[in-house]
Order: C-alpha cells, then sequence, then structure tokens
C-alpha cells in the first residue's frame, strides 16, 4: 500500500496537525481485529449512534473514556468463577479489548446504556454559537453628495 507524504503540506500551513496526523494513521494499513463489531449511524444532521457489540460484560466491566476528539472503549473480564473445563465448547469472547473512535471538533457523549449485550453510546455535535455561520445584513451605503460646477461656483 502506498502512503502519502504530508510534509510538504506539514511546512505551510499552522494549525493542522491534528488533520495531518488522522490522515497519516489512517492511511497506514489497519490491524485486523474486529472485535467487538460494532455499527456506526448518523441518527439526524448532527447526531450519530455507535452500537458495540460486548456480549458477557457487565457495566462495571466496560470503561468509556472521552477526551478531545477522541472516544477510547475498553472491556476487562474479570476471571471466571468455576471451572471452565467442563465447557464442550467456548464461543462467547470475553478477551479484554479496546476500541477507539476519532471523533470530530464539538462531538460529545450525550448518553450511554447497556442493554441485551449491546453498549450504546449516542453522540451530538454541538458547535458554539461564535463558530456557527452567521448571515450579515447588508445596509444601504451611505448617501455621497455630488457637487457640481455651479456649486463650486457659489461657494467661491
Amino acid at each position: 500500500m502506498r502512503t502519502t507524504d504530508f510534509t510538504p503540506y506539514r511546512r505551510s500551513t499552522v494549525g493542522f496537525d491534528r488533520l495531518f496526523d488522522l490522515l497519516e494513521r489512517t492511511s497506514r494499513p489497519e490491524q485486523a481485529d474486529s472485535y467487538p463489531p460494532f455499527d456506526l449511524e448518523r441518527r439526524g444532521e448532527d447526531q450519530y449512534r455507535i452500537t458495540i457489540a460486548v456480549a458477557g460484560f457487565r457495566r462495571d466491566e466496560i470503561d468509556i473514556t472521552a477526551q478531545q476528539n477522541l472516544l477510547v472503549v475498553t472491556g476487562r473480564k474479570e476471571k471466571a468463577e468455576g471451572d471452565r473445563s467442563s465447557f464442550l465448547h467456548v464461543g462467547i469472547a470475553t478477551r479484554a479489548f479496546e476500541r477507539r473512535f476519532q471523533l470530530a471538533d464539538f462531538v460529545r457523549v450525550e448518553h450511554a446504556g447497556l442493554a441485551d449485550g449491546l453498549l450504546v453510546i449516542d453522540l451530538v455535535r454541538e458547535v458554539p454559537e461564535a463558530m456557527k455561520p452567521q448571515k450579515i445584513a447588508i445596509a444601504d451605503a451611505p448617501q455621497t453628495q455630488s457637487v457640481t460646477i455651479e456649486d463650486q461656483r457659489e461657494a467661491a
């Protein structure tokens, strides 16, 4: 896979470091880790939902951390009680996991809930009023007075 060199752009721009880091990180080959599976859903203009299948995990075994532009979901399963040697087949994964989601500016976690083995995280983007586009009204131009030659003669 070919990677893009963003060095020329980094030299001529200011404040876009995070964007270039994100582009470089996503252009690298991904690890094939698909555990746990998840869905990303757009629920409205500025509303999103992440649904992660966490079968077998309890609330106290899952940690959700939101930082600036990063959401980290980790799961750590406590040691199973009892003897697992009596199982004929173990198909429910209980290994530890960490899922990272890059968030756009002004996206925050609104709600998180766990039901029926699904962790649902609702996100909302709230752009501050000062950052939103503003409609600028155009006023009438001030009237300029035109001076004629006759006005100049009378003034003289």
